[in-house]
């Protein structure tokens, strides 16, 4: 994580949340349904794929790693004037995200570093049990 207090926004000027199955085609649904509605908003350049690229990372990861069977996971994107927020929710909050040291082999484990790199913030928050939501934030005014 690169900043563990999130930042206080204000008010969303636009909402999306939507529950989607912890599957990999619930995860893609996500991000296709994401980017639709991102689409139908004037953000700056370059926000629409890079927040689809951070949608699927962490889509991934809650039908990966916090999947639980009969429970869905969500997906919230919250616009605000300065800045856009990704929230993945899943019902896995004792299996906390952290980013891992891999080997030039590995088949997979880079979706938080990708996350971080796209990002201006991320982290996580717990609550109510037995939920965790992992968000990530951009700024829209770096356009």
């Amino acid at each position: 994580m690169n900043q563990k207090n999130p930042t206080q926004l204000s008010q969303p000027t636009h909402h999306f949340s939507v529950l989607v199955s912890p599957t990999p085609r619930g995860a893609r649904l996500a991000r296709l349904l994401a980017v639709e509605w991102l689409r139908t908003w004037e953000l700056p350049y370059g926000v629409v794929d890079t927040a689809a690229q951070i949608v699927a990372e962490l889509a991934a990861n809650a039908a990966t790693h916090g999947r639980v069977s009969g429970r869905n996971f969500r997906l919230a994107l919250l616009a605000h004037t300065d800045a856009l927020r990704i929230e993945v929710t899943d019902t896995r909050g004792a299996d906390l995200p952290r980013i891992r040291t891999r080997t030039v082999d590995a088949e997979s484990g880079r979706g938080l570093l990708l996350v971080e790199a796209l990002a201006d913030r991320w982290g996580v928050e717990l609550g109510p049990a037995p939920r965790k939501t992992v968000w990530a934030e951009l700024d829209l005014s770096r356009s």
